[in-house]
């Protein structure tokens, strides 16, 4: 009776493993096709705001699978495209899209943990970076890893260069349409740190930073994409 007990244990903690796989491969396959259905309307974007005149130097935080960094790049024969992300799963993700689409302008993987001081991010310097660019980040990390990306942003991009971000945000302190709601809801029921932020608020922590808001255009699935500007130390004040 006891190993007969045992064995319905042991069955109960497989099947558990099991569907816990099955739900963590639902959840990467969901994120993928994500990035497969936004990656086109991002380019569009992109293309508007790349310059086509000289080399660009692109640091891409949370990286994810590798998609926007393989797909996007090809269009940029002008880029040199560093990914990078925090989770080791993903930097295997980006090294075996990399390989499997052969671009050349996609340097490996780099981690980096956006609520860390830029002084721990890889190595990189002061002014050193063209473009910064986040996709579906900030609304599903902690506020201080937006704060951080900010405040590295503020040092380590030229004047002029740019931050694109990427997501669903408040606009003004209003969550908008309903299915936005309903989101946010979702994720800070999953974790309280999570949520949409407004822009508004992105803005005030960027100009803390010496970025200055450029623009935000609309993007399909209620999302948007916010471009926000390095200015020189003379636009300070």
């Amino acid at each position: 009776m006891v190993q007969r007990v045992a064995q319905v244990a042991s069955t109960s903690e497989v099947q558990n493993h099991l569907r816990a796989k099955r739900l963590r491969h639902l959840s990467r396959m969901k994120r993928v096709s994500a990035a497969d259905r936004n990656k086109g309307p991002i380019l569009e974007v992109m293309r508007e705001l790349v310059p086509l005149d000289r080399s660009i130097y692109m640091l891409e935080v949370a990286s994810g699978g590798g998609t926007h960094a393989a797909y996007i790049s090809q269009a940029f024969p002008n880029i040199t495209w560093q990914p990078s992300d925090i989770e080791q799963r993903c930097l295997d993700s980006i090294a075996a899209c990399i390989k499997a689409t052969g671009v050349r302008n996609v340097r490996p993987a780099v981690r980096i943990d956006t609520s860390q001081p830029w002084q721990q991010w890889a190595g990189h310097q002061p002014e050193s970076c063209d473009m910064m660019m986040c996709v579906n980040m900030i609304h599903i990390s902690p506020i201080r890893c937006t704060q951080g990306m900010m405040e590295a942003a503020g040092v380590l991009l030229k004047t002029d260069g740019q931050l694109v971000a990427y997501g669903p945000f408040s606009i003004h302190g209003v969550i908008s349409p309903e299915s936005n709601v309903r989101f946010d809801e979702h994720l800070r029921a999953q974790n309280p740190e999570w949520g949409l932020r407004d822009v508004d608020y992105l803005t005030e922590v960027a100009q803390k930073q010496g970025l200055q808001f450029q623009r935000m255009v609309d993007m399909p699935a209620n999302n948007k994409i916010l471009v926000f500007k390095k200015g020189s130390s003379n636009d300070s004040g």
